[in-house]
């Protein structure tokens, strides 16, 4: 099944640099505060000089265009000056993600070939380790906000900015140029470097950010999702700079009480309008004991993307604060969502509709359409899709088909047009001869009053065949019997998708964004004696 829609905004022209596009969007906004740290405020006055000090400075490097500079940040604003610095001078920065291993980042140097490194203090031990076993290309490490002293081959970033003139203008870059490189999570293998072009954020922005959550230059924006991730690439950058918002960055991990600080006005005097979580994060504060009440924040809009929401969820976030969750689905290789609910039109339980400017197909597995209500692979066809996985042409083809994006998740059409989620391709599950969807269970599983979170997955039984066995993490303080939890399920879906065993656990592995990594918990019960 097919559903399409049109592009509401002019593409860009001819000649275009993303980091020129959005310090233009700005520019008569000096004085107004763009990015707040848990340091201080930088205006978008002081932001542009500083994105044109950095583009100056790596050009001074003798870094050419399109070569690469990985980029290992917590959030804080020599983040979105380094990113932007170096697509202003036409170099591609690499976001990496900053929980992973020296293993991680020695095999993304040598992959990237990175000629350079933009580095938080807090991370510099593990990039050292990950230099000291790769074959890199690193000319120059730049330490922010460093936290012991720095070797000779290290420079302390804001002596390096200091040190520069301005860029007097940007490169001279296209649309269809190498923009930015983000790594997929590598769930199952080694991470793929994600290619995309100049023009991609243009278009997220302009289709999502202004298009579906309506953001103005009014909006506080706040992301739980960081940088490094496409989704919080666009929540906490590419979005608020498009409309001349303000971000509040946050370093540390985004936990319930962390969180709540920012709501309520605590780090920067200004509360967020606009919240983007995951369902993870939503759980974990509605079960908070430090949970504000909803006159004590300013929220007007909260996103959620990641993974799918359960629909009790939603409504229990609806009933405390007033607020729906709008929640999407977006990729890594789409670099944002594309399939949605609105704000003025939320159906919980499902991930909305075809974003404008998007077109959905679900397609069975030999590759024809699907009807209504039976499930089928997604591909998107979109502007914002990512040009390749670099060096990696077999999983290009795979990923990237004719102007489609297979996204590896498996969804149903509803009458209405909008989309259930029925889990990752490869974590579908056949019971009875019928599809069953693990997500469907889980969200049911969610509704119990004693349940936090779940995860099932399939297991044999004795003739073989498989059956549903589920994960559940209580609420502290709760209890609940295996018995009670399957009574509770066979009384909301088909008798045959109740999990046939429920393992008791206190924590379920994840992703760092928060997805649940069912693969692990495979990979457990098929270790288990």
């Amino acid at each position: 099944m097919n559903a399409s829609s049109t592009p509401t905004a002019a593409p860009p022209g001819e000649h275009f640099n993303f980091a020129q596009h959005l310090l233009s969007c700005n520019s008569q906004r000096e004085s107004k505060a763009a990015f707040i740290d848990d340091q201080g405020t930088l205006n978008y006055g002081g932001l542009a000089e500083r994105v044109r000090r950095v583009a100056s400075g790596l050009r001074a490097l003798g870094i050419k265009r399109e070569e690469r500079v990985l980029l290992l940040m917590h959030d804080c604003s020599d983040w979105p000056v380094s990113f932007l610095g170096a697509m202003y001078a036409g170099i591609v920065p690499v976001a990496v993600n900053t929980l992973l291993t020296a293993d991680d980042y020695a095999y993304m140097l040598e992959h990237s070939r990175a000629q350079a490194v933009l580095v938080s203090g807090a991370l510099l031990p593990a990039l050292t380790a990950a230099m000291t076993k790769s074959d890199h290309e690193v000319g120059k490490v730049i330490v922010s906000r460093p936290v012991a002293p720095l070797h000779p081959a290290e420079v302390e970033y804001e002596t390096f900015v200091q040190a520069q003139s301005p860029l007097n203008k940007p490169a001279a870059t296209s649309p269809d140029d190498p923009g930015f490189w983000l790594y997929s999570s590598g769930s199952t293998g080694r991470p793929k470097g994600t290619v995309h072009s100049h023009g991609n954020p243009y278009w997220t922005a302009e289709l999502y950010g202004k298009g579906v959550l309506a953001l103005t230059e009014n909006d506080v924006c706040f992301s739980a999702a960081k940088l490094f991730f496409a989704y919080g690439l666009g929540n906490a950058l590419t979005f608020p700079m498009s409309v001349g918002a303000t971000t509040l960055l946050m370093a540390e991990r985004a936990t319930p009480d962390a969180t709540f600080k920012r709501w309520l006005g605590q780090i920067g005097g200004l509360k967020p309008t606009v919240f983007y979580g995951a369902p993870t994060g939503f759980a974990g504060m509605l079960a908070a004991p430090s949970l504000p009440a909803r006159i004590d924040v300013a929220l007007r809009l909260v996103s959620s993307a990641g993974e799918a929401l359960p629909a009790e969820l939603g409504e229990r976030f609806k009933r405390h604060f007033g607020v729906d969750i709008v929640d999407g689905i977006g990729s890594t290789e789409m670099l944002h969502i594309f399939l949605s609910n609105f704000p003025d039109r939320v159906r919980y339980g499902t991930t909305g509709w075809p974003v404008p400017g998007y077109d959905i197909e679900l397609r069975s597995e030999d590759g024809g359409p699907v009807p209504d209500g039976e499930p089928g692979d997604l591909y998107i066809h979109g502007p914002s899709a990512a040009m390749m996985y670099w060096g990696n042409r077999a999983k290009t083809r795979e990923t990237f088909q004719g102007g489609w994006t297979k996204s590896g998740d498996k969804y149903v059409r509803n009458d209405d047009g909008s989309y259930t989620y029925g889990g990752r391709s490869d974590d579908m599950l056949k019971v009875s001869g019928i599809y069953v969807s693990p997500f469907e269970v889980e969200a049911t599983l969610v509704q119990h009053p004693s349940v936090l979170e779940a995860a099932v997955i399939g297991v044999p039984d004795a003739q073989g065949l498989t059956k549903t066995k589920a994960f559940v993490v209580l609420i502290a303080g709760a209890q609940a019997t295996e018995a009670e939890l399957q009574a509770f399920v066979k009384d909301k879906l088909a008798p045959y998708k109740y999990p046939r065993q429920i393992a008791f656990v206190t924590d379920l592995p994840k992703t760092a964004t928060g997805k649940i990594q069912r693969f692990k918990l495979r990979e457990l019960e098929s270790a288990a004696p």
